[in-house]
């Protein structure tokens, strides 16, 4: 019943002061601008007028401000009639400058407002910041010349030549809007002497002059050369509705073409981009959307050879207002909160002004993030309050009135205040009733804060009146509290009530002190220790026990220490080992004593007090380790529990280091120790909590919103661009983000990467190439941590191999023909798009010319082919992917014998890692790699099963017609059948060659060449014998039929001594050879075919040589697209 009554009365109370009728309220004539001034240039002795009109209830009164200081009226400055103001002569230097910003300040009896800023800017120009140089450059090159002058409003720029204006564009010539003239193709006739023009409305200066030189490079063709840009774009920021300029100027041979895109892949806007000259990219009206990273790409015409430039454009807003104050009637002693929310790049600071002027923070009145919230309202809060927004590109305002409602008939204040500690937590605090109209009493407010310190927050609970006494339960142990309470009746409330002051009883300590463990012997232990301060230890501390065991021995030893102890020495320990506890048994602190040998090593660095800088980072600080050894640096091990996180090398001049990323409200142990050449010093042990992102209350304070509008784009292989927008919120304090980045998929913990800036973008180097990312941002204000941002992915963009393929193997498979084989860089997430083979004979090698061919990233082998005999034959081969081309391997030599090659000769091989000379094998087989190998046995393997299965039934299906067969043959053998060299075939004639083909003796002049050497082929008309063209390798062409062969049929035999001849004939057209098992393997490999068969006389190349192949110089880095 109790809960219910005190919900009504709290429900009451909200009604009262939000929606009671009060008379007066909506008369109030709210005070606004019509005309506020505006930004104006204007030169020296002119006159300027600043306009400003207001409306609302009369008489208004109009003042000026200039940087915030009020202007007094006098002959140069002016006040007119309709409040604007007119300065006579515009003055541009001294201390008397009119330059700065205006604001004018409008008043009646409501209240007063400030007007928007407005910058008046007197027109100048400085001398060049930025003249131009002498260049020396080719006919047919490029030359660029720049200058920079610093001017307000910007010069417009131009360029002379030997005193004669140049044209701002031509098909040649361009000249930029920020200084920069580029002359593209320069010819003799453009040598002389260039000078840089910069105009404003105040003023023309003029640059030095630079000479021009053009040498002439003659008739003679100019060598390839890769693109190179020698101007690219920079990072810029531009106002909005300004014009950018992003320049790209690149040379190279021939000449490449320059595309721009977006890192984003978002189109670039067409209706205000455009190209000036050979590749500038111009936007014009830029806008929020331009923002982003543009990539400049320079490719030479018809290849894959590119070169890239990026830089990143942020365009900056003014300030503009998402959620406005509205104006708000509350009584006296109530509650108002008035609301601002803004936006804007960078984000813009949001102040609140009351009647013109900055309002003054103190208990009552507080700002939480953008929000001001007026409590305990007196008559003196009673005002026009202004939210201003504003950032470096402007300012923007929004008014409100705070209108504070008085009551004759209101209640006097409760009296008789008494507080009484009833626990650690919790005081009891009781009252009387209102001498005056106390029956009309609907509720009470209580109000607390901290009576020490200053701009404590307070707390307001709101309860019943049928009550006159309340216990507050959640304060803050061994603290002094004051209080005071308000009586609320329907139309309005009381004063205050006279302040009483109560403390809170001792508490156990929150936690135990921050330990510091240094040894300086393998037997002992220094311990220190700083008191704990008054929030923790909750009362006064009169004692510490100390407890300390070895890690191996549960027996756990105490020592008490006297209340003012900071620090104790454990002696007569074991050496290598020890650990030691405070007053929670589950918390250990480890420490190693050092070893007995451990003489001479570095003495543990002198280690300071660990510093929170928030809740999320630990500023560990040392002196260096004193003593005579010599200090190659330093380990620093940290973490929370076990197990610990990975080490962390410095350097030795390094004094302090910060610990980033950890978690609040976490105890950590921070490890140091110096390095030498003789061994690891001893250690230095202590241990920190970080402090938890809550109010001193323990109750949770609106966390900073994390940053907002977080992109990534990929700089290179090993960088990416991290920005984000700072989030709404008022903060006087600098405002520190922490920026984690991670690899997708990863389990290593220390490959996590925590940077913390206080700027708004960061640069994350020392990148994987080729990886996914995920990144996040939070940021830290006012000892508060925001929650992480959401996670955005960006991958690296792919590198260029930083190796050459590895186990690069040649071997001579015949006269004139060797197979190269290799494998895959080693290197993560590289996608091979082609493989670069250069080759040359030594002869070809000393003048200087390559043979070049081209693979596909998938293949790992290729033929050398019409290698001449007698020759030492040179190749090393590089990988390329779409970003660039790797090095290239190890020369790897072939030398071809001096004749032809015979069958019966084993296989030469060369690879990267044997000597130069080549190897002849005495086993007889080609040595391929494991997989090669593994193939062939594979293939080998099913072929002969099916050999044999087919054999099995040809077997059976013919068993039964074997008897009959025998017969006929032994007849022939007999010579009962006639001789002659057709008998074989009109035994044929009459279909029994089936038999006799089972029945077939070995002859020694043809057999069946199971290596595919002979092309012996049984068919069912018998055995068919084809062209032999000797001992050539099959393995990578079909034989051509010998036109001149007669057209007659070719006669087969099959002979034994002592026996009748059968003969056999073959057609022309019989059927064509079986493929062999290595042209199964390989692929019919068309154009090697070709190119193999064409040997005897043809002249046609092979598929796998583009036609672009060409010989190029030792350096192999020039190559063909296929």
């Amino acid at each position: 019943m109790a809960i219910f009554k005190r919900k009504l009365y709290q429900l009451c109370f909200l009604f009262f002061v939000l929606f009671i009728p009060l008379s007066g309220v909506f008369c109030f004539s709210e005070l606004s601008f019509i005309i506020e001034p505006s930004d104006i240039t204007v030169i020296s002795k002119d006159p300027v007028v600043l306009d400003c009109v207001a409306h609302g209830q009369p008489p208004i009164v109009i003042r000026w401000l200039r940087n915030g200081v009020r202007l007094a009226e006098s002959e140069r400055l002016q006040f007119l009639s309709n409040g604007s103001l007119y300065i006579l002569e515009a003055r541009r230097d001294g201390e008397g400058s009119d330059g700065g910003f205006y604001q004018c300040l409008s008043q009646n009896k409501y209240g007063a407002i400030l007007s928007q800023r407005s910058r008046l800017t007197i027109a100048n120009i400085s001398p060049f910041v930025v003249q131009p140089v002498p260049l020396e450059v080719t006919e047919g090159s490029v030359a660029r010349f720049t200058c920079q002058v610093t001017s307000n409003p910007p010069a417009t720029i131009t360029w002379e030549l030997d005193q004669s204006t140049l044209p701002l564009e031509t098909d040649r010539i361009t000249v930029l809007p920020n200084g920069a003239l580029q002359i593209q193709n320069v010819q003799l006739e453009d040598a002389g002497k260039y000078r840089c023009v910069a105009t404003n409305i105040g003023n023309r200066v003029k640059s030095r002059k630079a000479t021009l030189s053009v040498i002439n490079q003659g008739s003679g063709p100019k060598p390839r050369q890769r693109p190179r840009i020698i101007a690219g774009p920079q990072n810029m920021t531009a106002s909005l509705h300004y014009t950018v300029v992003l320049e790209c100027v690149a040379t190279g041979n021939p000449r490449p073409i320059i595309s721009w895109s977006r890192a984003d892949s978002k189109p670039i806007d067409v209706f205000n981009a455009r190209v000036l000259g050979s590749g500038n990219l111009v936007i014009s009206d830029v806008k929020p959307q331009h923002s982003g990273v543009y990539l400049c790409r320079a490719t030479t015409p018809r290849t894959r050879n590119y070169t890239i430039a990026t830089a990143n454009l942020t365009v900056l807003e003014p300030p503009s207002l998402v959620e406005r104050p509205e104006s708000q009637t509350r009584p006296r002693a109530g509650t108002a909160r008035f609301v601002c929310q803004a936006q804007g790049v960078p984000p813009p600071r949001i102040t609140w002004l009351k009647n013109g002027e900055e309002v003054h923070l103190n208990g009552r009145i507080k700002m939480y993030n953008s929000k001001l919230v007026i409590t305990q309202i007196t008559t003196e809060d009673d005002a026009i309050y202004q939210c201003v927004a504003e950032n470096e590109q402007g300012s923007v305002l929004s008014l409100a009135r705070l209108i504070v409602v008085m009551s004759e008939d209101r209640p006097s204040a409760p009296r008789n205040i008494h507080a009484e500690t009833i626990s650690s937590s919790a005081i009891l605090l009781a009252w009387e009733r209102p001498i005056y109209n106390a029956d009309k009493v609907i509720a009470y407010s209580v109000h607390y804060m901290k009576a020490e310190g200053l701009n404590n927050e307070e707390y307001q609970v709101v309860i019943g009146n049928d009550t006159t006494s309340y216990i507050i339960d959640d304060l803050e142990p061994a603290w002094n509290y004051s209080f005071y309470m308000v009586a609320y009746m329907p139309m309005g409330a009381s004063r205050m009530s006279d302040q009483v002051c109560q403390h809170t009883l001792e508490d156990v300590p929150l936690r135990t002190p921050e330990l510091s463990l240094t040894s300086h012997s393998p037997t002992d232990i220094q311990v220190l220790w700083q008191p704990l301060p008054t929030k923790l230890s909750r009362g006064h501390i009169w004692a510490y026990r100390l407890s300390y065991r070895t890690a191996a021995d549960a027996t756990v030893l105490s020592v008490e220490l006297a209340q003012n102890s900071t620090q104790y020495l454990l002696g007569d320990l074991q050496p290598d080992t020890g650990r030691m506890e405070w007053n929670e048994p589950s918390s250990w602190t480890s420490h190693c004593t050092p070893k007995t040998s451990s003489i001479k090593v570095p003495p543990a660095p002198l280690l300071q007090q660990l510093e929170p800088l928030n809740c999320t980072s630990i500023l560990v600080r040392w002196q260096p380790s004193p003593g005579s050894v010599v200090v190659q640096g330093y380990r620093l091990c940290y973490h929370e529990g076990q197990p610990e996180q990975p080490c962390i090398q410095l350097q030795p001049e390094d004094t302090e280091y910060t610990i980033s990323g950890l978690d609040p409200r976490r105890k950590y142990q921070v490890k140091l120790l110096a390095l030498s050449l003789v061994g690891d010093g001893y250690q230095a042990d202590q241990t920190l909590s970080t402090p938890g992102c809550v109010s001193v209350r323990d109750h949770p304070v609106a966390q900073p919103p994390a940053p907002d509008h977080v992109s990534a784009v990929a700089n290179s292989s090993s960088a990416v661009y991290l920005r984000w927008s700072r989030p709404a919120f008022a903060s006087r304090k600098v405002v520190i983000y922490t920026a984690r980045c991670t690899p997708v998929g990863l389990m290593n913990v220390s490959a996590i990467r925590y940077i913390q800036t206080t700027n708004q973008n960061v640069v994350i180097q020392g990148l994987e190439p080729n990886t996914r990312y995920e990144l996040v941002v939070r940021l830290h204000a006012d000892q508060l941590s925001s929650p992480w941002s959401s996670v955005v992915h960006q991958r690296t963009l792919p590198a260029a191999p930083s190796r050459p393929p590895e186990g690069v193997r040649v071997s001579l498979i015949e006269d004139g023909t060797a197979l190269l084989s290799w494998r895959e860089p080693e290197e993560n997430n590289l996608a091979v798009t082609h493989y670069t083979i250069l080759y040359a004979s030594q002869r070809a090698w000393l003048a200087g010319h390559w043979q070049t061919l081209q693979r596909d990233g998938s293949n790992t082998m290729i033929l050398l082919e019409r290698l001449e005999p007698g020759n030492v034959y040179l190749v090393k081969i590089s990988a390329s992917n779409l970003v660039g081309d790797g090095p290239f391997s190890t020369t790897v030599e072939l030398a071809l014998g001096p004749g032809p090659r015979h069958r019966g000769k084993s296989p030469r091989h060369s690879d990267s890692g044997s000597s130069s000379d080549t190897s002849v094998f005495s086993d007889g087989q080609y040595h391929m790699d494991q997989k090669s190998m593994t193939g062939l046995m594979v293939g080998v393997c099913i072929t002969l099963a099916c050999i044999v299965a087919i054999c099995a039934l040809i077997l059976i299906n013919k068993g039964r017609s074997r008897k009959s067969s025998i017969c006929k043959i032994m007849d022939v053998v007999n010579g009962e059948r006639p001789h002659g060299p057709h008998a074989g075939l009109a035994l044929a004639n009459d279909h029994q060659a089936d038999n006799i083909e089972a029945l077939m003796p070995v002859m020694a002049q043809h057999f069946i060449d199971a290596k595919g050497v002979s092309n012996l082929v049984i068919s069912r008309t018998g055995p068919v014998n084809g062209n032999n063209r000797g001992k050539r390798w099959q393995f990578f062409k079909r034989e051509r039929r010998n036109t001149n062969t007669s057209q007659a049929e070719n006669r087969v035999c099959l002979y034994e001594a002592g026996k009748t001849v059968l003969c056999y004939e073959e057609k022309v057209d019989a059927p064509p050879l079986q493929p062999s098992s290595l042209q199964i393997l390989f692929g019919p490999l068309g154009g090697l075919q070709g190119s193999m068969g064409s040997s005897r006389g043809s002249s046609s190349g092979t598929t796998e040589t583009s036609e672009g192949s060409h010989e190029t110089g030792d350096s192999g880095h020039e190559s063909e697209n296929e």
